[in-house]
């Protein structure tokens, strides 16, 4: 009896080692070396401090990522014909290999926290004491063999698909139209169940927030305001950025005590999503609604494009109405209710298609105006809004009757525009903060006013582009999958990690990531803009009169204490 018992119990216990084997036995060792090679990079910082959990993702893409280009590549070798290493020799060498991916893995987890703490530093955050490798490593394993999992089942279905082919196909022609069908279910799978079921459960959101109503934030009684009593549009669909956007900024009184003196009311007109049915229409009311209140008996007009849920960065535009004295109207229209991420995927063309509506029926109707009675106008936009906000203007549109200038903040990297001036900078500038030909009219700045240009003299039209070097948003370039970007190039910005470096495809997901977290930082950094810089913008953009030096820095002292 107890010798069958033990024998069973071996029997029982056999499997699981076998199993193990058998799982070990076909993975590829070439796979696993670059595969840890890839994760060890993957743990290295980037342009935003990341927690654990990010880390860990980044760092099971790099894995499974680094595997696949590990096995492609004795794939290559075994189909050139190129000689294998005798039997002894692999497995000497998968043991190797396994010990020195050990050692590799254990000593970047060990540096992990230290190379986070680079980028904390320079952001004047708290150092984190652990970078918790065990959890990192666990989680990155895990979404490591999910990924594995998944191309196995992509390699399964491609077989099962191929081999049923082959009894009425050629056996190349039916590997090729079993790909074929195992990427089209593979892809509806993907794109029709989990992306289009995120993607509503996100839209579902983001619209109830939308259309949440602050009990703290009351309809206004003052008629020049829109959503009032006398306004062309409702209060409760102007939904909740632009109802937050009409009932905060400085007042009058604020700004006149500020310069001890008179100041008028600010203007501010906000079409909802909810306002009208189209873009157009949406933008035809807020003219009418910007003609009501009297935005064009102002000596300045702001067409203001706001990001993807609707968002208008209070220190972007209450600096410039301090700056203005309250002499200057803003007028923007709500065209999505997505993050600004999402709307930059699913719907671009919807927000631009707004921005030209808003731009063409606002300067449309100010070129009917006299010169010497209608407001200076500028142009405004933050992330999102900024990029839509260039490529609502077409310069041979404007050419005979410019705008005098625009500031532009934080442009995401398709931005057409930015990309263009950016890449045609003057030689010997670096990407973060470029230089271009004499100033005239386009100047970057960043943290450090780098605007007042020795021997540079502003023509008739001011642009100025504020961005960060740590912005990711900013800063992501796809190409950085193969190809180092030329902002990680000496001299690099003062707030990215001199310890940043670029490896292949690793880099691409660190920053992929890094556009994730871009509003995460404090202010000042990646993608969350500060007051005292935007006032450092504004100061060229629209040269305010009577603003001396000692007025900018009482009001940065004083916007940078309310954010």
């Amino acid at each position: 009896m107890d010798h069958l018992q033990e024998t069973g119990l071996r029997r029982a216990k056999w499997p699981v080692p076998q199993f193990v084997s058998v799982l070990w036995a076909s993975f590829s060792t070439t796979g696993l070396i670059v595969g840890v090679l890839f994760f060890a990079a993957s743990l290295t910082p980037s342009l935003i401090p990341r927690p654990y959990v990010i880390q860990a993702v980044i760092s099971g893409l790099s894995l499974a990522a680094g595997y696949a280009i590990g096995v492609f590549l004795r794939w290559l070798w075994s189909f050139l014909e190129l000689p294998d290493v005798r039997p002894r020799t692999g497995l000497f060498l998968k043991l190797a290999a396994a010990l020195g991916c050990i050692v590799v893995a254990l000593a970047f987890l060990w540096r992990a926290a230290a190379w986070q703490n680079t980028v904390r530093s320079l952001m004047g955050l708290d150092p984190v004491e652990s970078a918790e490798p065990l959890k990192l490593g666990l989680i990155a394993v895990l979404v490591f063999v999910a990924i594995v999992l998944l191309a196995r089942l992509f390699r399964l279905t491609f077989r099962f698909a191929s081999k049923r082919l082959e009894y009425v196909l050629t056996r190349p022609l039916a590997k090729a139209v079993g790909a074929l069908a195992a990427i089209a279910l593979f892809w509806s799978a993907v794109d029709g169940v989990i992306f289009r079921f995120a993607l509503h459960a996100a839209d579902s959101s983001f619209q109830k927030l939308d259309a949440f109503i602050d009990a703290d934030i009351a309809p206004p009684s003052d008629p020049v305001k829109t959503g009032s009593a006398a306004s062309l549009m409702q209060w409760d669909q102007l939904g909740r950025q632009g109802r937050q956007f009409i009932a905060t900024g400085p007042t009058a009184a604020d700004i006149g005590a500020f310069f001890s003196g008179q100041a008028q009311e600010p203007l501010r007109v906000y079409a909802g999503l909810n306002s009208a049915e189209t873009a157009k229409e949406r933008a035809k009311l807020a003219l009418e609604e910007l003609k009501r209140v009297g935005g064009f008996e102002r000596s300045s007009l702001l067409i203001v494009v706001p990001t993807g849920t609707g968002w208008i960065d209070p220190p972007g535009l209450d600096s410039a109405e301090y700056l203005l004295k309250g002499d200057v109207a803003s007028v923007a229209v709500q065209y999505s209710y997505l993050t600004s991420w999402l709307s930059l995927l699913v719907e671009p063309e919807y927000g631009a298609e707004t921005a030209n509506a808003l731009f063409d029926e606002v300067y449309g109707y100010w070129t009917t105006l006299p010169k010497d009675k209608r407001p200076r106008l500028y142009l405004y936009g933050l992330s999102l809004g900024s990029m839509n906000s260039q490529g609502s203007v077409d310069p041979f549109d404007i050419i005979s009757d410019p705008f005098q200038g625009a500031l532009w903040v934080g442009s995401p990297f398709p931005t057409k525009t930015w990309l263009s001036v950016t890449a045609g900078r003057n030689p010997g500038s670096p990407e973060w903060l470029p230089r271009y030909r004499d100033g005239s009219v386009i100047r970057f700045t960043s943290q450090e006013n780098a605007l007042d240009i020795p021997g540079a003299q502003w023509g008739g039209v001011r642009i100025v582009y504020l961005q960060y070097a740590s912005d990711p948003i900013t800063f992501f370039d796809p190409h950085s999958f193969y190809r180092e970007p030329d902002w990680m190039k000496a001299p690099r910005g003062h707030d990215v990690s001199p310890d940043l470096a670029w490896f292949p495809v690793v880099t691409m997901f660190q920053l992929l990531a890094d556009m994730a977290m871009g509003t995460t930082t404090p202010i000042g950094y990646g993608h969350v803009y500060a007051p005292e810089h935007y006032i450092d913008a504004w100061m060229q953009v629209v040269d305010p009169p009577g603003v001396t030096t000692d007025d900018t820095a009482r009001l940065k002292t004083l916007l940078k204490g309310r954010y």
